[in-house]
């Protein structure tokens, strides 16, 4: 028997998430190999910070941009173009012999990643009939990321150990290019261009989306979410190694967290779905995230303890992103500026991402390595967070 044609598209939407998660895989590979970075190329930590970062050099300058040239493009075209410049990026950072090459390769991957991931959102929003198959989907959207990372984390130490962090990228380069024919071969060639876009012109776009106040709340919340996340799981293996913890352990470790992450973004999607309040899921996951960083860096809960808080933190957290992409979607000022919309989401998402780890790489140098001073940044964070839930709720009702 056939399937129905809505079981076919939720299928097709599925691709473009796996996309999502190739895609966090450049992002992911770096953590576990920050040891061996050092060790090889004489990185400092805040050098470490930035090159955590350097990839969302693109998505924070060029956000908004990048969503209007999707729009124009077309999403499908412009995902398999972010694709490939992905896996040049890894090609060219895998061949690096210095840390500038290596900064540079990863900038030109922070483009590939901003176009990769940017159309997805409106990609399922084309493919998905139904609003509840809708939010569902978008929440499994909104743990491309920490799943991603995640598999990275998990198997980065063991592929480092087995081929060298160089083939390992390599490796990674070609599956980059492999998913992106799937991508070509099986989702629906994007609209005539000619008729995609009636009546919008780019600056006109630009200034819809950006008057409107939705955009800025959403972006704004997902900058305070972001920076703290990379900030704490991808420093983590840093901090466990640095306490007499494995590579492959504290690998092991940020695995679960990243991991733990995309479980709370697939919960979002559920309990959108079931008319849970979006202001009240994000509240929760601020006030998740303050409480459980403050007992993760704090030292009140002993190594035992730091281990079940950063899981806690990073699963709480993960109602976050799955819940602002649903709001992405549905508070962008029309059908013709969603890709734009999400574009500045993602810029703002970038800066966070950009800023977050250099700033806790700065504390902590300043307290002589002391991890401590972390909870102060992400507590910061959190109380911005909040204020922007409500102010979503208000402006959602």
């Amino acid at each position: 028997m056939a399937a129905a044609p809505e079981a076919l598209d939720s299928r097709v939407a599925w691709l473009v998430i796996i996309a999502g998660v190739v895609a966090a895989l450049h992002v992911g590979k770096l953590p576990p190999g920050i040891p061996i970075l050092r060790a090889e190329l004489g990185l400092t930590l805040v050098q470490a910070g930035f090159l955590l970062s350097v990839m969302q050099v693109a998505g924070m300058l060029l956000g908004a941009l990048a969503g209007l040239l999707a729009d124009r493009m077309g999403l499908r075209r412009t995902m398999l173009l972010g694709l490939g410049l992905l896996a040049l990026g890894c090609a060219l950072g895998a061949m690096a012999s210095r840390v500038s090459l290596l900064l540079a390769a990863r900038m030109l991957e922070g483009i590939g990643l901003l176009l990769a991931v940017l159309p997805a959102p409106g990609l399922i929003r084309r493919l998905v009939q139904g609003p509840q198959a809708l939010s569902r989907l978008l929440g499994a959207w909104g743990a491309y990321m920490p799943t991603g990372a995640a598999m990275a984390m998990l198997l980065g130490p063991g592929l480092y150990a087995a081929l060298g962090w160089r083939w390992a990228w390599l490796l990674l380069s070609g599956l980059t290019l492999c998913w992106a024919v799937v991508i070509w071969l099986k989702v629906p060639p994007d609209p005539d261009r000619s008729t995609a876009l009636p009546g919008a012109g780019w600056g006109g776009r630009l200034r819809q989306t950006l008057s409107a106040s939705g955009p800025w709340l959403v972006a704004l919340a997902f900058c305070v979410y972001s920076g703290q996340w990379l900030a704490v799981v991808g420093f983590l293996p840093t901090i466990q190694t640095q306490a007499g913890w494995s590579l492959g352990l504290s690998g092991a470790l940020s695995a679960a967290a990243a991991g733990a992450n995309a479980i709370g973004n697939l919960a979002a999607g559920r309990l959108l779905a079931r008319h849970w309040q979006p202001g009240h899921l994000l509240a929760i996951g601020y006030g998740t995230m303050g409480l459980a960083c403050w007992i993760a860096f704090s030292g009140v809960g002993g190594p035992g303890g730091q281990c079940i808080a950063v899981l806690v933190l990073s699963s709480g957290g993960g109602v976050i992103p799955g819940t602002l992409f649903s709001l992405a979607v549905r508070l962008a000022p029309s059908g013709h500026t969603v890709s734009t919309t999400v574009g500045w989401v993602q810029q703002l998402s970038s800066l966070g991402q950009f800023a977050g780890p250099p700033v806790v790489a700065w504390l902590v140098a300043r307290q002589g390595g002391d991890w401590s001073p972390a909870w102060w940044f992400t507590a910061f964070c959190c109380a911005i967070g909040l204020g922007l839930a409500l102010l979503l709720q208000r402006r959602l009702y």
